[in-house]
């Protein structure tokens, strides 16, 4: 998947009418991640994404990869970071992830779901179960 339908499946899977909120959401939940996950899983989990999306992965792994916060802190930065409140900063985790989960391999998701701590698994949602509105539902 190249970048153009990469950031169209979150704009349409976020129901959001202009291609800006989207990015802002993807960068705000890929910086997040990668900032709590241990660095080489933030690098295999970025690999096969489009290259202008697996930098958020990374700088977000460079900058604090590995770091140890709450679900809730989580949100906090992905809601800060997108300019949205709490629920809709869930959302968009969910959302983005469940669309990662598409095209990275099951193996990198599964390590870093192994990683998180258990309040996290809200954030695989869509991976357990597809996104209602993914092509073709």
């Amino acid at each position: 998947m190249n970048y153009k339908a990469f950031m169209g499946q979150v704009q349409h899977r976020l129901e959001l009418n202009e291609l800006g909120p989207a990015v802002r959401a993807t960068r705000a939940v890929l910086t997040t991640v990668g900032e709590r996950i241990d660095p080489g899983e933030a690098t295999d989990l970025a690999s096969p994404l489009p290259m202008e999306v697996d930098r958020y992965l990374i700088a977000g792994s460079e900058q604090a990869g590995g770091e140890k916060f709450t679900y809730d802190e989580f949100l906090d930065r992905i809601s800060e970071r997108a300019g949205v409140d709490r629920s809709d900063a869930n959302y968009y985790a969910e959302t983005v992830v469940g669309l990662v989960s598409e095209i990275v391999p099951a193996g990198n998701v599964q390590k870093v779901r192994d990683q998180l701590p258990e309040g996290f698994e809200s954030l695989f949602q869509f991976v357990d179960e597809p996104h209602p509105l993914a092509r073709g539902e």
